[in-house]
Order: structure tokens, then sequence, then C-alpha cells
């Protein structure tokens, strides 16, 4: 799952504020691509179903607490599912429940990072990223850690995507009691944390033609990759295929089951494919440092780019 919401054709100005503990876009033109059906999948978006399998907890954190959604079995593994720059939206819990489903299941566990805030637009959704308090952010995870421990889970991991990328990388470091982060395209801030010093095993995930200079292209993917194989425990992977959008062709790999998938379900599903083997080999974890280069790179696992999860 990758954002969907949007695909820019201009690329926004990324910089990261000396002053700030996280990254930061810059106001700049940017022109979308509008999409009737992927709006209304983010207009879908609520906190409130009274049809949905998630149980809405309440976790605290120093003197606060915060929201969070749960599903799966109690004594399963838990995997912290990271929301993107959205929010706590459909998309984000659809993926989390269909996580829950990988071989003997696991329970997943969305924390509310935004405080109830959905962005329906980008403009919206941007505002809210900007807005956010990522090193409490972090807390919030290590609560959320914490939390699905004291319920039953012996192994707990972390997955995210674009931001949720960035924070679960950065939990690696910052937050004890993870036995795996499995990101897709995004990188901390160097504020933020010491990828040099992360204590969980990470899988990540980047696009050959990812162009979100300084957060997930290719460039920031390799340093990445030299950090977490500083660190020693790392599966590293950048893919080389084409990005995945409406207006491009898409590989045969993705569609073999149905051919008629939207954009959305493409990704969707490549992401599961991904994470599934990121998760079952990593609860409990394996350390292992594995990089992949030429014709090893082009043989493993395709993937996207990262061109539809860029703001």
């Amino acid at each position: 799952m990758a954002s969907y919401g949007c695909r820019i054709l201009a690329r926004p100005l990324f910089n990261r504020s000396k002053s700030s503990s996280f990254s930061r876009f810059s106001s700049v033109n940017t022109r979308f691509i509008p999409s009737s059906s992927l709006r209304q999948v983010r207009a879908m978006a609520t906190n409130s179903d009274v049809s949905s399998p998630f149980k809405k907890v309440q976790i605290e954190r120093d003197n606060s607490t915060f929201d969070a959604y749960v599903i799966g079995r109690d004594d399963a593994p838990g995997i912290v599912v990271l929301q993107e720059w959205w929010g706590v939206d459909f998309e984000i819990k659809n993926h989390a429940q269909k996580i829950v489903g990988f071989d003997k299941g696991y329970k997943a566990l969305i924390p509310d990072l935004y405080g109830g805030r959905v962005g329906l637009n980008a403009a919206e959704a941007q505002h809210l990223m900007d807005s956010l308090d990522w090193k409490g952010a972090v807390k919030d995870i290590e609560a959320s850690v914490k939390w699905l421990k004291a319920e039953g889970s012996k192994k707990v991991g972390v997955t995210g995507f674009c931001m949720g990328s960035a924070l679960a990388i950065a939990s690696s470091v910052l937050v004890p009691g993870i036995d795996a982060v499995v990101s897709f395209y995004g990188v901390p801030s160097r504020e933020l944390a010491d990828v040099n010093k992360a204590e969980a095993p990470v899988q990540a995930h980047f696009g050959q033609l990812d162009t979100f200079v300084g957060f997930s292209d290719v460039e920031t993917a390799k340093s990445l990759q030299y950090e977490l194989w500083r660190a020693g425990k790392n599966e590293f992977f950048i893919r080389p295929t084409p990005g995945t959008s409406a207006t491009e062709t898409t590989p045969k790999w993705e569609t073999e089951e149905s051919p008629d998938l939207s954009p959305n379900t493409r990704v969707e599903r490549l992401s599961l494919r991904l994470t599934r083997p990121g998760l079952t080999d990593m609860l409990p974890p394996k350390h292992r440092n594995r990089q992949l280069r030429g014709t090893e790179a082009k043989t493993a696992h395709p993937t996207t780019s990262n061109d539809t999860c860029n703001p």
C-alpha cells in the first residue's frame, strides 16, 4: 500500500530543518492528477465506523493517552502498522487487516499519530505531516510496542510506508523491544535518529526510479543501506523496475491474478507480498546483511518505485 490519493508532477522541494527533529516539505506549486475513484477511497476514511473489525483502545504515554486501533488474536505476534501522511484512514486499516491474515496470524495495532485527524487531500495531508511532533510520534510507537507485549504478543515488529517508513526505521534505533522492522520508501532525518545505532533488524525497500530527493531516492537509500550495514542488522532491496501509476504499463507479474485490478489494489497486493516474508522471516528476527547489486537485484522480488508514494 502506498499513498494513493495523488501523484505529483512537479516534485516538491525537500528540506531538513536545522531547528527541527523532523523532515519538512517546502511550499511549492504542484499539480495533481485528479482521480475521482482515488478521492472516493480517501473519503471513506473514518475512525468511528461501527462495522469496523478493529477495537479502539487508549494507550498511555507519559501523562497523556492516545487512540489506537487493534485487530487480531491476543497472543499472536504483534505488528505496529504506521500510517502514511494521510492519517489513520480506510487504506491503512485495510492493510493492517490483511497483515493479520498472514500465515499463522498476527495482531496489528495502528497508533493514531494525528489524534483523529485525517487528510482528505494532499494539501491537508502535507499540513498534518508538517505539524507532526516526530519525537512524540516515536514515543507513541514505543508505548504501542509495550502495550502489545503487555497484552500477550511475545514478539513485536513495526512496518510503515513513506512517513511511516521513516518512523519505523527511527524506531529501530530509539525504541527498545522491537524484534523486526519492515519499511517502504522513507528515511528518517539524522536529527531524529542515528541509523548506525539501529538495535532492531531492518528490512528496507526502495525503488530505483524514486525521485524524492533526500527522503527515498536511490542516493538516500544507498546511504541508509551503508548505515544499516554498519549496524549489522539489515536486509536491503533497491528494485530496478518502473513505478506503477494509472498512466504507466503494469508488469505482467503484478497482474497475473487479475489484469483488471486498479493501481491501488496492485500496489497494495505487492506491498503485502513483500511484507509477508519480512515479517515471517524476522519474527523471531534473523540478523543478517544482504546487499543486492546487478543481476541479483534484478532477479529479487520485483517492486514498484515510490512514484505513487511521493507526496
